[in-house]
Parts: C-alpha cells; structure tokens; sequence
C-alpha cells in the first residue's frame, strides 16, 4: 500500500505548481516531505535528514544545524521548522544556529568576493525583530565569524548539516573554521549546502571565485579531510532538481566514526553480516 502511495504521490509531486501547493498543506512525514520535496526549503531538508539519520545510526541524542548567512531570517526560520519535524520523528534532538554578522555583508576583499555581485551592507537584519520569532531550540550568534565560531563551535552539540550563504570567498573560507574543531563537535561526514554556487547567472560562478574557491582551497589545505559532491545525486532522487548539485559533504576519514557502518545500524538490510 505504501509503495502505491509513494508512485502516486511521486507523478503528483513531479509537477512544480503541485509541490508548491501540497508544501503550505502540513500533511505526511517528515521523511516523505523531504523525498517529494514538500518543504519551503528542499536542500535543508535533504541535509537535516540525513544528518540526523546519521546521528541516530550513531547513537547519538543531540545534534547541530547551522545556517551561516541569516539576513533576514526566513532560511533560518525555515531550518528550524524542518530541525523540529524531523527531531520529533526521527528522535535525535535538532539545535539549530545562525550566524550573521547583523550588519550586513562587509567590504569585499578583492575579485574572488565577487564585489561585480555584492557588495558592503547588503543583506542587513533586524536582530531583535528575528530573536522574538525564534524557538528555544534556535540560537542567533552575531558577530564576524572568524571571531564567533571559536567562542561557539566548542560548545555545541556534534555538527550535522551547514547551509553556506555569505555569498563572499572571504567569508566562506572564515566559516570553514567550523571544521578545525575537535572531531567529537561534528558527525564524520557533515552534509553541507553552497548557495552561492549558481545563481545569479551574472556571477558567473568558477573555480576560481567565491564559495568554489573556498572550497577548493580548503581541500587543498586539508589531508584527511575533504568538501566534495555526492556523485550523481541528481539519479538518486525522485525529482531532480538544480539544488543537487549544491549538496556537499564534509568528509572526516580519521574521524573515531568515519569507518563504523551505519548500514546495520539503520536497519537497511536483512542479511546477517559475516563474521
């Protein structure tokens, strides 16, 4: 029965105008909004998800969720609401953090922050008119990230899914000192959203500017750990969508958990392994 539910609501959920509707009608599980894409935002959804999957395989009861990049505050509002969905299903409790400096974007560096695109007090937010619309479970943290990330990321629950929206090179590549914390701060394999790796199309997006950049340099950077894509997730999804191909991992390969098998764990299989 549920397999013909699923084959329906998938040729349903095929046509956009139809995912919109069915996304403001709070109906099903939180594991079937996130395959048919039925939440406001579909690539934290996929990333949440999996990420408390991950915790939950692991034995773990809290987790992390970070948005860098808040402005005014709907990414976040909408990481909170999915964060508590899929805690209350799936058991792992959900913290959600965002970080923004709260005064806009600042002074571009050079050419690789793309100024052609952004520029100095964009995106500015008005902290406490947010603050009085979020949760307990969601915390606000201002401040520039290279000064804020050492004072919070010690003190947070094991790290599981980051949505990156500073738009800047500069400000990504601060932020990924998220990763040079203690490896008991964040799951072996991090999922991890890039924003500003597509759109504006008059961004011109390359290897050799913006988040891309930062990304490349930090692998460059890095031995044992590493950013990199989910090969072909556009063929593993039942709508494949743009937002595919801005799903990352961080991969932690000495991380105490990075080889435990989570396959057994997740009950993914029937066959007893061989000893």
């Amino acid at each position: 029965m549920r397999r013909v539910f699923n084959t329906v609501l998938r040729y349903l959920t095929a046509v956009p105008e139809t995912r919109a509707i069915l996304r403001r009608i709070p109906f099903g599980s939180a594991e079937m909004r996130t395959a048919f894409e039925l939440w406001s935002r579909p690539p934290y959804a996929y990333g949440v998800w999996n990420a408390a999957q991950q915790a939950r395989a692991l034995g773990l009861k809290m987790m992390s969720a970070i948005e860098f990049g808040v402005a005014g505050g709907n990414g976040l509002l909408a990481l909170e609401n999915i964060s508590e969905k899929i805690s209350a299903e799936i058991g792992v409790q959900i913290i959600v953090y965002g970080f923004d400096s709260g005064i806009g974007m600042p002074q571009a560096s050079d050419f690789r922050d793309l100024p052609h695109v952004w520029q100095r007090g964009f995106y500015r937010m008005d902290a406490e008119k947010l603050r009085r619309r979020l949760g307990a479970n969601t915390h606000l943290v201002l401040g520039e990230v290279s000064n804020t990330i050492p004072e919070t990321a010690s003190s947070i629950p094991p790290v599981g899914f980051i949505a990156f929206d500073l738009d800047y090179y500069s400000s990504t590549k601060s932020a990924f000192n998220i990763f040079d914390t203690e490896s008991s701060r964040r799951l072996p394999r991090v999922y991890c959203y890039f924003d500003d790796i597509m759109y504006p199309e008059w961004a011109c997006h390359n290897p050799y500017v913006g988040e891309l950049r930062a990304i490349s340099e930090f692998n460059e950077e890095h031995n044992t750990m590493k950013l990199s894509p989910i090969h072909l997730l556009r063929g593993m999804r039942p709508h494949p969508q743009a937002w595919n191909d801005q799903i990352y991992i961080l991969h932690d390969f000495e991380h105490p958990d990075y080889n435990t098998n989570l396959t057994i764990r997740r009950g993914a299989v029937t066959e007893k392994p061989l000893k």
